[in-house]
């Protein structure tokens, strides 16, 4: 198969006295969603969208919400585990589509700098990622905010463009690495061991 589809959906309630993360950005906002890690909704979506697409579980197999080494965490570590295993499955993205709900912030007005940044993170250009915003009328969820994400996947024909990849990745391993030992210091837990998949995507084909 050259072509997986994958679909996520996000949704966390806003809360006060906490900072607001979407996209791997801070929003000015004086409220922010509540999760165990940093709430971000958007790059949950997304991750859970990738892992989808090559059947490798959810968030929660990799990264439960009871564990002590997530607390507070940055998502995008989660995104980095799912954009590892979309490699060890032999696919790159070829295109991210979103869309989140809530009625506030306005996201348009930085949507592009949100883009940039979540293309960052993902590794891949700007124009392969699509942001958009709706206003939950009539849904009764203003202090609510929720995420679609659909992703399009290709196999990766060419190893140098997995090289390509293994490389990125790695870098943004390094962060992880830096953002373990930050929760180890602070929350006093011991850093997370190897993390083993839920399904086995050597198997994939």
């Amino acid at each position: 198969m050259d072509t997986r589809i994958g679909f996520g959906w996000d949704s966390h309630a806003f809360r006060p006295g906490v900072p607001l993360r979407i996209g791997g950005m801070t929003l000015n906002h004086p409220e922010g969603l509540a999760g165990h890690s940093d709430g971000d909704v958007l790059l949950h979506a997304i991750t859970d969208a990738l892992l989808g697409a090559v059947a490798a579980g959810d968030i929660g197999s990799f990264f439960p919400p009871g564990d002590p080494r997530w607390k507070d965490a940055d998502s995008s570590i989660f995104l980095n585990l799912a954009l590892e295993e979309i490699q060890h499955a032999g696919y790159g993205i070829v295109n991210v589509d979103t869309t989140l709900v809530l009625a506030a912030p306005k996201i348009s007005p930085i949507a592009g700098e949100m883009r940039e940044r979540v293309a960052q993170l993902l590794c891949v250009e700007v124009d392969q990622v699509s942001i958009k915003a709706k206003t939950p009328e009539g849904l009764g969820l203003d202090h609510v905010a929720q995420c679609h994400a659909v992703v399009l996947l290709e196999r990766v024909r060419d190893p140098e463009d997995l090289k390509s990849m293994s490389a990125v990745i790695e870098s943004q391993r390094q962060l992880e690495d830096v953002v373990e030992d930050l929760l180890s210091q602070v929350h006093g837990v011991p850093k997370r061991k190897e993390i083993i998949p839920a399904f086995n995507t050597d198997d994939i084909t």
